[in-house]
């Protein structure tokens, strides 16, 4: 039977399994599901054996295990690196879910569930593919090299430790990886572009304990007042970052970049949709895919302190804590970047409080060229995928390890990515568009037989 025609006839097999995959919690920020994460370690390195890797192991870490396996039964043939991860986002708030996180649920065409896009859906994508090949062909048809790891949505704060120690074993001629998104339905992309991270938090400490704010208010600090008051001067009135010396190794994008970026179909209507928000604000100067993709930016991502349960309680806190994070973008340095804030930070905050400073994870940008071969196989199986030629973009999220393994290895990267913008990756009712998932299946097992072609 030809390749596609299996993966068609298979389409509720490829469900049923994922499925299962789904409604594992593996939750890597919670310690309360550790082995919940270890059973969705195991789930993953029980696939790869089905499919047709050797050694196949589970790679205990001092967090969360990550799972490898390979297949390098093809001499002369290229060998490929595909990287993926299995842990995912917290649920909540949980309330906001139409139906449960983690009893995968099918609605108008979509998948839902917590892993469905980021990133349980895209890996199993290759799962199937791998399956669909071997069960076709009886063999792959290029070498093949999977790290599956469980610590992404934390930072990966394990996995390049195991790439250093076996840089040996994980050479390969190309990296894959499918945790990005597609441009937009019925555009098959592939990103060249992505933004780094710095991820922080910061805690103030005033009195001993909270207080009376009738009986102590005026007369003391108020670390939630300091909190607010200091993150409000972070952006001017042109929504740049105020911390001196944050744009000053900041890449210019050229004008044909440009304007080939902003030539895409980029519909700035649908995204305002998908946002919800009455209006967009952003850097100015800068159309809103040039934002999203090149140029830096500063957010606030949590803050707390102080009560915030039923009724009153008049009190002013004790310490007040935020958790922020700055996207980075060419050639920005993550160490220089998170030095510049924190003295910024430190500079702003009264000699009434003190201050606790956190980097929490660190990850560089990063943009390569993509004229390599691999690069036309890739358009023609997207194109097999989805009937469409696929395009070229960037994406403001961070994959730390992309840029760790092109600077080690200096091999192609192409992050194949199945998912849409709009998919509530890290948000309640997250989903997975099903016909994107079927032809993210076929697109990647024609991608491989592509390169074994080569």
């Amino acid at each position: 039977m030809e390749t596609n025609e299996y993966i068609e006839r298979k389409r509720n097999e490829h469900l049923t399994d994922l499925y299962e995959f789904l409604r594992i919690p593996s939750i890597s920020a919670q310690a309360e599901h550790k082995q919940d994460v270890e059973r969705a370690a195991q789930w993953v390195a029980d696939r790869l054996r089905r499919v047709g890797l050797d050694a196949v192991e589970i790679v205990q870490t001092k967090m969360h295990p990550l799972v490898y396996g390979q297949s390098l039964k093809a001499p002369g043939k290229p060998t490929v690196l595909f990287y993926g991860h299995y842990d995912v986002q917290p649920p909540e708030p949980l309330e906001l879910w139409t139906s449960p996180a983690f009893e995968p649920t099918v609605r108008d065409g979509n998948l839902y569930g917590r892993g469905t896009a980021d990133d349980k859906g895209q890996v199993h994508i290759h799962i199937r593919a791998l399956d669909a090949l071997r069960q076709t062909e009886g063999t792959l048809p290029i070498n093949l090299k999977v790290i599956i790891e469980g610590e992404e949505e934390v930072g990966s704060e394990n996995l390049w430790d195991y790439v250093n120690h076996n840089k040996s074993k994980l050479k390969a001629d190309a990296l894959v990886v499918s945790d990005t998104a597609m441009l937009a339905p019925g555009v098959p992309s592939i990103t060249y572009g992505l933004r780094g991270l710095n991820y922080h938090q910061v805690d103030i400490i005033g009195p001993a304990q909270d207080l009376h704010s009738g009986v102590f208010g005026g007369a003391v600090p108020n670390p939630l007042t300091i909190l607010t008051e200091l993150f409000a001067t972070l952006h001017d009135k042109n929504f740049r970052v105020t911390v001196p010396g944050f744009y000053d190794d900041v890449a210019v994008v050229s004008r044909a970049e440009r304007k080939a970026l902003n030539a895409l179909p980029f519909k700035e209507k649908e995204f305002r949709k998908t946002v919800g928000a009455p209006a967009l604000c952003g850097e100015k100067g800068y159309t809103v895919v040039e934002q999203l993709w090149c140029r830096p930016t500063l957010e606030l991502n949590g803050i707390w302190g102080g009560y915030i349960g039923e009724g009153a309680k008049t009190v002013i806190p004790s310490k007040s804590h935020a958790k922020f994070s700055t996207r980075l973008v060419p050639y920005q340095d993550p160490v220089k970047i998170a030095r510049l804030v924190e003295r910024h930070i430190r500079k702003l905050i009264p000699k009434q409080v003190t201050c606790n400073f956190q980097l929490l994870s660190s990850g560089k940008p990063w943009v390569a060229p993509y004229t390599h071969p691999f690069f036309e196989v890739a358009h023609r199986a997207l194109e097999t995928g989805f009937g469409e030629r696929a395009v070229f973009i960037r994406e403001g999220g961070s994959i730390p390890f992309v840029t760790q393994m092109h600077d080690t290895f200096k091999v192609p990267c192409l992050l194949l990515g199945f998912g849409l913008p709009d998919e509530n990756a890290h948000a309640p009712d997250e989903h997975i568009l099903l016909e994107n998932y079927f032809g993210g299946i076929k697109a990647m097992a024609n991608f491989y037989q592509g390169l074994g072609k080569l």
